[in-house]
């Protein structure tokens, strides 16, 4: 990881400036291949520049995976694609001991074999479809960035990001996600069916035989470096204030202050990593618009993918069909923004 940037804001904004056009060379890149999408694609770059893990929720055929596997290629990462499995075993993701033989010494020793979490981008491909106890294999690596087996710690690669797909928890044969791990997502997407002229696109495209051709348009020493930025861009106390009342205010124990309807819909609100991520995708929003300066607006663009997968709705929410996508579209208009100018 690179040490941190000192540099002055006008050396700043010019990186803004110039990560501002390698954006729009990535998003060229990735419109050879994914056609529509805007919402998912815009998504997927801020958790790339904010350093955070993505969870895409959508029926399958819905090119997820095609999505996060271009972004590999643009971005020249290492990519690892796992398909989860109710049979998936978590050393077949993180790796395992093994007695390895030498023979010409005459001994035997254990080695430790990497699993395919040893990349900078992990595809976790229907995480939904494996029980918990293989879910729960990632939590290590998506927190700390490194995997324990056998009593010893291994670092993985930098950057590292986990992708993970998961079909609509009302399909047969998935396990929900726990929310322990469901937290660790910078992000939860969704994506849906495309238009019909831009299915029609997608037909023409793929039934040809034209094969797009995408070029690598930045490092992983790129993006680390930009990541940097995302972290040296200022913000300001209030808009930072708004971000954590916020999620503050989708938890109904909030002495005796919470709003009716966090009350009545809701079992558990956002942890601080949702007042954390809430700042963090509002810093890459601004920067990949080639802003310097934060502002409400981006607090609320990011609200609804930082903090839907964060809000446990209750029985009663259930029963009437309020999802924490309405929740949050309350939450947006009961808690006031601060009054500055930004």
């Amino acid at each position: 990881m690179p040490e941190s940037l000192e540099m002055t804001r006008d050396e700043i904004a010019e990186r803004i400036a110039r990560l501002k056009v390698g954006k729009q060379k990535v998003l060229a890149e990735l419109r050879k291949v994914i056609v529509g999408q805007d919402v998912v694609v815009g998504e997927l770059l801020m958790a790339f520049f904010g350093g955070g893990h993505l969870l895409i929720t959508g029926v399958p055929g819905l090119a997820k995976t095609l999505m996060i596997q271009t972004m590999g290629q643009i971005l020249h990462l290492s990519f690892r694609r796992i398909q989860f499995t109710p049979d998936l075993m978590p050393s077949d993701i993180t790796g395992a001991e093994v007695l390895e033989e030498d023979r010409a010494a005459g001994v035997r020793r254990m080695k430790f074999v990497e699993g395919p979490l040893f990349a900078n981008i992990v595809l976790a491909d229907e995480i939904n479809r494996t029980p918990p106890k293989t879910q729960a294999a990632l939590l290590e690596a998506m927190q700390e960035q490194q995997v324990t087996v056998g009593g010893k710690t291994y670092p993985l690669k930098h950057p590292f990001f986990v992708l993970a797909t998961q079909n609509p928890i009302e399909h047969e044969g998935t396990y929900p996600l726990p929310q322990l791990q469901q937290d660790r997502f910078m992000f939860s997407s969704l994506i849906g069916y495309l238009p019909r002229e831009d299915e029609m696109e997608v037909v023409d495209a793929t039934t040809g035989t034209r094969v797009p051709d995408v070029k690598t348009i930045m490092s992983g020493e790129d993006l680390l470096s930009y990541q940097e930025i995302v972290r040296e861009i200022p913000v300001a106390e209030p808009v930072v204030r708004y971000a954590v009342r916020l999620t503050a205010a989708t938890r109904p124990e909030g002495n005796g202050k919470a709003l009716d309807f966090i009350r009545d819909y809701v079992s558990w609100g956002a942890s601080i990593r949702g007042s954390h991520y809430l700042v963090v995708a509002a810093k890459a929003r601004a920067i990949l618009d080639g802003r310097f300066n934060v502002g409400v607006g981006d607090i609320q663009a990011v609200a609804r993918p930082v903090l839907r997968h964060r809000i446990t709705t209750n029985f009663r929410a259930e029963s009437t069909h309020v999802r924490a996508e309405d929740i949050i579209e309350k939450l947006l208009e009961a808690v006031p923004p601060p009054d500055i100018n930004l």
